[in-house]
């Protein structure tokens, strides 16, 4: 049902860097980009997405608000959480299993969006 999520920043050279490094971890390529957004994905569903704010006011990060995405194993969940964290993010929960059969890591990007990186199963 999600087609795309945008993430807000303040800079979007800084965050492209991020992204492109945290993303090809997973095979996630650039899609769309424009002089104000950037967006990835891996051609087979719902993309992600860095934004300057269109109404021209410093991006901030929801309180609340969290972008999850799927992995297809526990592993690839680790060694996510892990560049995410060794590409400066900081981390918001340890991977783990918070019940059965959810096992997940969180963390907040550069600019303090909150992501979660999780395996069902």
């Amino acid at each position: 049902m999600i087609g795309y999520v945008t993430l807000g920043t303040n800079d979007l050279d800084r965050a492209a860097a991020y992204y492109d490094a945290l993303f090809a971890t997973i095979g996630a390529k650039r899609g769309m980009q424009g002089p104000r957004f950037i967006s990835w994905g891996t051609g087979r569903g719902p993309a992600v997405g860095v934004i300057k704010p269109f109404d021209g006011q410093p991006a901030t990060p929801g309180n609340g608000n969290m972008t999850s995405l799927v992995m297809d194993s526990r592993e690839k969940v680790d060694a996510f959480h892990a560049k995410a964290l060794e590409l400066g993010g900081t981390d918001e929960g340890a991977c783990g299993e918070r019940f059965p059969g959810f096992y997940a890591g969180y963390f907040r990007d550069l600019d303090g969006n909150k992501l979660c990186v999780f395996k069902m199963g």
